[in-house]
């Protein structure tokens, strides 16, 4: 079967033939039909992360699409964090307990383009956050690919409005087709014009601050938010550190929620990717990504590493000869 490979850390993998895996026990075969390139694979193959160096070679891809047994799946494997190969090959040998069955009519490349970035916007906004239907939403950075599950999640829980926090052009481009009612420039590091900017364009205060990128957009935009408003912080793109004031925080009296995906239960996180497969299905709920033949996979990895992709990039290996 033809599959990417990690020879060395911090290089993007090259392609080559390799057996087809063994299923071990407990495991299952999944032909996959589509891997994203997702930040954490970027990560994990840097040999600099919290995980430590990965043993090499391996085949990356924390998550992926595929068939196992004639049914449609979604999978996690744990590629780059601990020893054993990941998504980005034709087949790949999943713990049963990592497999999550698909609805009916789910497009394997939909569902990885969305996957667990789906999933912690689907989660933080709703079981960490308390999304309720009526509420207003703010959402940093909206044109990735969190983001942008983020503003078509707050939508599809009955948000009477979001206002989106885009880096760039293209980003803001981006958080308005996904459905933002209002969008503000993330193009200044100072605070004070950054919440002048939130104020204007929400209506009235706000109830949940969705937040994958802390530093100064973070602060800003709590200071959009209403006596005993919600801030959920998911990431920090922007900066590791935010210089909230103590007055805001005390002053009404706000909720600084953490959240991460690796808190779920497996049961939670499946039935998260059911719900977004289901709402991905249903039309409701998608993010700009890219199809790239999993031969062009060196490429595609720099273009991904480097931002210069239009969307995620999710890798097709094809069925294995």
């Amino acid at each position: 079967m033809r599959a990417a490979q990690i020879v060395e850390p911090g290089r993007p993998p090259l392609v080559a033939d390799l057996p087809v895996p063994a299923a071990g026990p407990g495991e299952t075969l999944v032909e996959v039909g589509a891997a994203p390139i997702t930040p954490l694979d970027l990560l994990c193959a840097s040999g600099t992360s919290y995980f430590g160096r990965p043993r090499t070679p391996y085949v990356p891809g924390v998550q992926g699409a595929g068939t196992a047994d004639g049914r449609p799946v979604w999978f996690a494997t744990s590629a780059g964090m601990a020893p054993g190969d990941g998504s980005m090959a034709q087949v790949a040998a999943v713990p049963a307990r990592d497999l999550v069955e698909l609805p009916a009519g789910a497009d394997p490349v939909a569902v990885a383009a969305l996957g667990l970035s789906a999933v912690a916007a689907h989660m933080a906004l709703t079981w960490r956050g308390e999304l309720a239907p009526g509420e207003q939403v703010v959402v940093l950075g909206a044109g990735g690919v969190v983001g942008q599950a983020a503003v078509r999640i707050a939508r599809i829980a009955g948000a009477r409005g979001i206002v989106a926090g885009a880096r760039s052009p293209a980003a803001a481009e981006r958080a308005r087709q996904a459905g933002a009612d209002a969008v503000v420039a993330l193009d200044t590091g100072d605070v004070a014009t950054l919440a002048a900017r939130f104020a204007e364009a929400c209506d009235g205060p706000a109830d949940l601050v969705l937040d994958p990128l802390f530093g100064a957009p973070a602060a800003a935009a709590a200071r959009a938010l209403r006596p005993g408003g919600r801030w959920v912080n998911l990431g920090s793109s922007a900066d590791e550190t935010c210089p909230i004031d103590s007055s805001t925080l005390r002053g009404r009296s706000l909720r600084l929620l953490g959240y991460t995906n690796n808190e779920l239960t497996p049961e939670q996180r499946a039935a998260s990717i059911v719900f977004v497969a289901e709402q991905a299905v249903a039309g409701r709920l998608s993010v700009a990504h890219e199809r790239v033949p999993l031969e062009e996979a060196a490429a595609a990895w720099e273009r991904q590493a480097a931002g210069a992709a239009s969307g995620r990039i999710v890798l097709i290996p094809g069925a294995a000869r």
